[in-house]
């Protein structure tokens, strides 16, 4: 049943703006970083919140990744309120582009030692509650703002069905009690298998051949090896998909939910994603119902903040959740862009984290000026890089038009200006 009221939509832009309803002047912080299981990271989630980010050390999600370039495109809409925890401080000159283009002050970048920032915020400092994207083995349990052991398991792919919306029919296996060789799979191909608490793709695996299955096996024994699983889920395959969604809203502590847009995804072949496209005059009315059964559900239990969940929609028109991220989303940032560029008549709006210009971001700057004083492009997260001695910056960036046209027009114009997509 479509509830009588649509739901509304935030009316802010920053991350900022989104949690002050639930942590107002309270002694709040955003730590900007997922935990990670390499050996580079000092506090390796290897306890107890498991995730799947590489099955082997040469696969792991890198350190410039997790610590840099992620982090920094959400701080760039972090806003002037909520404090945000960094261990890698962005480039100055990135800074500056942002106060200039987004228009905050970031004077409440919280910057803390890569060795010791768990230790640190476990302490009782200032800070006595850390919204994360994932829960932290080695912070305290009471110093996370959802406990995290809601928090993990929630974020399971486990958890879908117990959502209460349309999602593909699958089943659970816990490896401590049924042994790979013994799960019986589907007789018929394609189907998926998919480990919990896979990071940006990682642990989804889509079934079409025996030397899929084989190579999937292959990779789950090498997370059993070094004790990084303990759940799979085999699932339906959705067939003849026409869209893929990522619905995304706020739920707070008293259950209100506010929306905060949905976009069309962008999936590379082997499943990792690349991005999003949003229409910022979408008002998300065929989602309602599962807006509403997610976000109650979450709401009881215990959870506040961004929830994102990816909806495949098929030939006739039907809408299977396949994920339910209950997290800030890699496209909320934007999202969060919906109010200042509509105002702009730019109602398109593409982001992706696969952009990479030659060159240092001073020189990226001045050529792509035009571009970046129009707000045709915005760029929210800038690493430079040196291969084979040239230097190179990666982008996370947003390509903003007025209609889907123009947009990829505009597209096409950076293109030419030297702005590529990576791979």
């Amino acid at each position: 049943m479509t509830p009588q009221t649509p739901f509304p939509f935030f009316q802010g832009n920053s991350l900022s703006d989104l949690f002050a309803q639930d942590v107002g002047d309270a002694p709040y912080a955003l730590l900007l970083n997922y935990p990670a299981t390499a050996a580079w990271a000092a506090f390796p989630n290897t306890q107890k919140y498991f995730l799947q980010d590489g099955s082997s050390e040469a696969t792991k999600t890198s350190f410039d990744k997790i610590c840099q370039k992620e982090p920094w495109k959400n701080l760039a809409v972090l806003g002037d309120q909520l404090p945000g925890v960094v261990i890698r401080q962005p480039n100055t000159l990135l800074i500056d582009y942002w106060r200039e283009h987004f228009g905050f002050r970031y004077d409440q970048l919280e910057m803390m030692d890569c060795s010791t920032y768990l230790d640190d915020l476990s302490q009782d400092t200032p800070i006595k509650q850390v919204i994360t994207l994932f829960p932290f083995d080695r912070l305290q349990p009471e110093k996370h703002a959802v406990h995290p052991d809601t928090h993990y398991r929630l974020l399971s792919k486990a958890t879908l069905s117990e959502l209460g919306v349309p999602c593909p029919n699958y089943q659970t296996y816990r490896l401590d009690q049924v042994s790979l060789d013994q799960i019986p799979l589907p007789s018929e191909f394609p189907y998926l298998i998919k480990t919990s608490h896979g990071l940006s793709g990682e642990g989804t695996y889509i079934i079409r051949s025996h030397s899929d299955l084989n190579y999937c096996l292959e990779e789950l024994k090498k997370y059993l090896d070094i004790h990084l699983l303990e759940t799979i889920i085999v699932s339906e395959f959705v067939k003849h998909e026409v869209n893929n969604y990522c619905v995304q809203f706020y739920v707070n502590k008293t259950g209100d939910i506010s929306l905060i847009g949905v976009t069309q995804q962008l999936v590379s072949d082997e499943g990792n994603y690349l991005g999003g496209v949003v229409d910022y005059t979408d008002d998300l009315h065929q989602f309602y119902d599962i807006i509403a059964t997610a976000g109650n559900y979450a709401h009881k239990q215990g959870y506040f903040g961004v929830i994102g969940v990816d909806i495949l929609e098929d030939e006739d028109g039907h809408f299977y959740a396949i994920d339910a991220n209950f997290r800030i989303n890699g496209s909320t940032p934007l999202c969060l862009q919906r109010h200042n560029l509509l105002k702009l008549n730019k109602a398109i709006a593409k982001y992706s984290s696969d952009y990479k210009m030659e060159g240092t971001l001073d020189s990226i700057l001045t050529t792509l000026k035009p571009h970046l004083e129009r707000k045709d492009f915005l760029i929210l997260s800038a690493l430079e890089k040196v291969k084979y001695g040239k230097i190179y910056t990666e982008i996370y960036g947003i390509v903003a038009g007025e209609t889907l046209q123009d947009m990829q027009q505009i597209e096409q114009r950076l293109h030419n200006q030297g702005l590529q997509l990576a791979g």
